[in-house]
Order: C-alpha cells, then structure tokens, then sequence
C-alpha cells in the first residue's frame, strides 16, 4: 500500500521538475521583437492572400472548362 503513495509522491515530483525545466527553457528562447512580429505577420497575411486568390482563379477556371466540356 505504500508504493502506491510513493508513486503518487513520485508524480507530482515529476510534474514540478517538468514545470521547472519548461520555465528554464522558456527563458532561453529569443523571443521577436514586436517590429519582427509585425513584419512577419503581414507576411504571412499577405502569403495566404496571394495562394487564396490563385487557388480562387484556378478553382474557377477549372469549374468553366469542366461546365465546357460537359455541355
């Protein structure tokens, strides 16, 4: 009956060990400035744009040469 506390005992240890270790390796990312996220986000913006309309243009034109070929 006891190991099943130590177990428990054991669980939380490893979950304040993993909150600890998350909590250092945060501190070591090199977080963007908020110009480099602002740039980047337009970007990608600006990306999903552009493919957005392409996949738009092709889907139509697609769509009539199918209806073409099908009447």
């Amino acid at each position: 009956m006891s190991t099943h506390a130590n177990t428990n005992n054991e669980k939380r240890g490893n979950a304040s060990k993993y909150l600890k270790g998350v909590k250092s390796e945060l501190k070591k990312v090199n977080w963007p400035s908020r110009k480099d996220l602002k740039n980047h986000t337009a970007l990608v913006v600006g990306a999903v744009a552009v493919a957005t309309a392409m996949l738009w243009v092709f889907d139509t034109a697609f769509g009539f040469g199918l209806s073409f070929i099908l009447k």
